[in-house]
C-alpha cells in the first residue's frame, strides 16, 4: 500500500510538470477527455462509452471483435469456442497462463464466477443477459467451468448464439474479474460492488492506480501481460469539459488525445500540423424520447406530433457535424435489415393538428432533461424552439449523467435528449433489443438497460416478432421479420425519435502510433505507441 501511495503521488507529480512541457513523454499516453458520466468501474453495473474504453484496458474478455469489422471474432482469453449443433451450447477453452494484477492464476471458475455476479447483482447491465433466458436463479446452472480451462454457457432459451458470442465481445458485462481479490472485499453480500466502484481487479494490459472522480484516471502498464506488454509505461486520463481547454492543449502538445471537442475546434484541428481525426461510427444513437407513462404522451397522436416537431435535417446540418450522421431507424446503418429512412421532417401545421385532435388545441408545458454538453444541449433547444411553434412550451433541466439518465431509468420524465440503443453487436436484434424490446412494462420489473421500458413503450405484437425473428433459422425470413419490426414501429409511433448514428470523432497527434477508436467502444491501448 504504501509503494502505491507513493507511486500516485510521483504520478500526480508528474502529470503537473506535463502541463509546463511543449510534448508529453514517450512513454505515456495523456488523453483528454469529459468524465461526467463515468460514475462507476464496476463492469456489472458499468453503463456508458467511457468506462467501456477504460475497462477494456483494466480487463480481459473471453473473445474479442475485430476493430476493422466487428463481424469478425478474435480469440482472448478463450483460445477456442466450439458452438453445438443445436445452438444452445457454447464451450470456451481458455488460455493457460494468464494471470490477474494481483497474482492470482486466471481460470475457468473466474469466467463462470464474473458473468454469474452480473445476474446476482441484477443491476443495469443484466438486461441484456436476461433477455437470453438468464436469471439468478438459474445462472451457475447454465454458465459453469467444467475444469480449470473449459467454460460452458448453455442457452436457457433457443436464440441465435452468434448474437451471445457478439455479446461476450462487446458488452460491458464480459469483463472478467478476479474472484478472490473481489470477495475479500466484499460488504454485506455486494459481491464486491462498493468496492469495484472506484477499484478494479483484472488481468488486462494496464494496472489501475487511482481514480478521482471528475478529475483523472491514472493506469500504468501491466509488466506481466499475457500479451506482449505494452511499449507505454503510463496513461493518464484527465477529466477536461471544456472544448477550446481541449484544443489549446493539444496544439501545444500537452496531450496526445482528445475526445469530445466541439464541431468548431474539431474543424480548426484538421488544419493543424502534427494532429490527426479518427471519425468512427457506432451503433448508438442520438434521440428524443417521451414518457409513456406521461398521459400526455400516452397519446399517440400526441407523439406523432412532437415527432413532427423535430427539425431532423437542420439538426443533423447545424449541430451534428463530427458528432453523429442523420439517420431516423432504430435499426443501425449499414446492416442488411435497415429500412432505407422513413423522411420524418418538420411540419408545424400537422403537429397542430395532431395536437388539436388529442385535446390539445393550445398545446402544454413539458420538460426537457438533457445532459449540460454538446451536442445534447444544442439539440434539446433546437427542439424546444421548434416544440414552441406549436405551442409547447418546454423547459430545459439540464444534469450530470446520473441525474438525467437516473431519471429515465426511473422513468420519472416528460422529454429527455439522450444517446443510447446499444447497436454494438452487428446484429439487428441488438439496436432493437435496447431502444424497442420491452418484454414486462411493469414498474417492478426494472428492465433500466431497455429504452423501450425507460420510456413505457409496450406493444406485445412488435417483442413477439422480435423474439421469434431472433430463433429463425431461414436467413431471408429473419431479414423480413426484422423489417416488419421497423414499419410496425413507425405505425404505432414508438417513444424514441432516433435523430443521428453516433459518429466519434478523436484528434490525436501525429506521433502517436497504433490508435485505432473501436466501433464497440472497447478501444485497446496494447498496442499504441509513440514514434519520435
Amino acid at each position: 500500500m504504501k509503494c502505491l501511495k507513493l507511486l500516485t503521488t510521483g504520478l500526480l507529480s508528474l502529470l503537473i510538470s506535463i502541463s509546463s512541457h511543449a510534448q508529453t513523454p514517450s512513454d505515456q499516453l495523456i488523453i483528454g477527455m469529459s468524465m461526467n458520466n463515468l460514475l462507476s468501474l464496476d463492469p456489472a453495473a458499468a453503463t456508458g462509452l467511457d468506462v467501456v474504453s477504460i475497462n477494456a484496458n483494466l480487463y480481459d474478455t473471453l473473445i474479442e471483435l475485430d476493430v476493422d469489422n466487428p463481424a469478425q471474432v478474435n480469440p482472448g482469453l478463450a483460445e477456442s469456442w466450439e458452438i453445438s449443433d443445436d445452438g444452445r451450447t457454447i464451450t470456451f477453452k481458455i488460455r493457460s497462463g494468464v494471470q490477474f494484477h494481483s497474482g492470482e492464476p486466471l481460470t475457468a471458475k473466474d469466467v463462470a464466477w464474473s458473468l454469474q455476479r452480473v445476474l446476482k447483482l441484477n443491476l443495469a447491465l443484466a438486461t441484456t443477459w436476461k433477455t437470453y433466458g438468464f436469471t439468478a436463479d438459474n445462472v451457475e446452472q447454465y454458465m459453469r467451468a467444467t475444469d480449470d480451462h473449459t467454460f460452458v454457457l448453455e442457452l436457457p432459451e433457443a436464440t441465435d448464439p452468434q448474437l451471445v458470442v457478439y455479446t461476450l465481445g462487446s458488452s460491458p458485462s464480459a469483463f472478467i474479474l478476479d474472484r478472490k481479490t473481489v470477495l475479500e472485499h466484499q460488504e454485506d453480500g455486494d459481491l464486491g460492488h462498493q468496492w469495484l466502484t472506484s477499484n478494479a481487479a483484472g488481468s488486462g494490459a494496464f494496472i489501475l492506480n487511482r481514480w478521482r472522480a471528475k478529475e483523472l484516471l491514472l493506469m500504468s502498464r501491466n509488466d506481466y501481460y499475457w500479451r506482449e506488454p505494452s511499449q507505454l509505461r503510463r496513461v493518464i486520463m484527465r477529466h477536461m469539459n471544456e472544448s477550446q481547454s481541449l484544443r489549446l492543449m493539444m496544439e501545444r502538445g500537452d496531450i496526445d488525445v482528445a475526445y469530445g471537442m466541439s464541431v468548431p475546434d474539431i474543424e480548426a484541428m484538421r488544419k493543424t500540423a502534427n494532429v490527426d481525426i479518427q471519425a468512427v461510427q457506432r451503433g448508438t444513437m442520438y434521440y428524443a424520447a417521451v414518457s409513456m407513462k406521461d398521459p400526455k404522451y400516452a397519446k399517440q397522436k400526441v407523439r406523432e406530433a412532437i415527432r413532427s416537431l423535430i427539425d431532423y435535417r437542420g439538426i443533423n446540418k447545424s449541430v451534428m457535424q463530427d458528432y453523429g450522421v442523420f439517420h431516423q431507424r432504430p435499426v443501425k446503418l449499414g446492416l442488411e435489415a435497415t429500412l432505407p429512412e422513413p423522411g420524418y421532417q418538420l411540419d408545424v401545421e400537422k403537429a397542430k393538428k395532431l395536437l388539436a385532435e388529442a385535446g390539445y388545441p393550445n398545446g402544454f408545458k413539458t420538460s426537457i432533461r438533457v445532459l449540460s454538453e454538446t451536442p445534447f444541449i444544442n439539440i434539446a433547444t433546437n427542439i424546444q424552439s421548434t416544440l414552441a411553434q406549436a405551442g409547447i412550451d418546454a423547459s430545459i433541466i439540464t444534469g450530470t449523467g446520473n441525474q438525467v439518465y437516473g431519471a429515465m431509468r426511473d422513468r420519472d420524465f416528460e422529454i429527455i435528449v439522450g444517446r443510447g440503443g446499444g447497436g454494438i453487436e452487428p446484429h439487428p436484434y441488438s439496436s432493437l433489443r435496447s431502444l424497442v424490446y420491452n418484454p414486462d412494462n411493469r414498474d417492478e420489473a426494472k428492465l433500466t438497460n431497455f429504452q423501450g421500458w425507460r420510456t413505457g413503450f409496450y406493444s406485445p405484437e412488435i417483442n413477439q416478432l422480435i423474439e421469434n425473428a431472433l430463433v429463425e433459422k431461414d436467413a431471408d425470413k429473419q431479414l423480413s421479420m426484422y423489417r416488419d419490426v421497423q414499419r410496425l414501429y413507425d405505425e404505432k409511433v414508438g417513444a424514441i425519435f432516433p435523430i443521428s448514428q453516433m459518429v466519434n470523432t478523436v484528434a490525436l497527434r501525429s506521433d502517436v502510433q497504433h490508435y485505432r477508436v473501436h466501433p464497440a467502444a472497447t478501444t485497446r491501448l496494447r498496442e499504441v505507441s509513440k514514434q519520435r
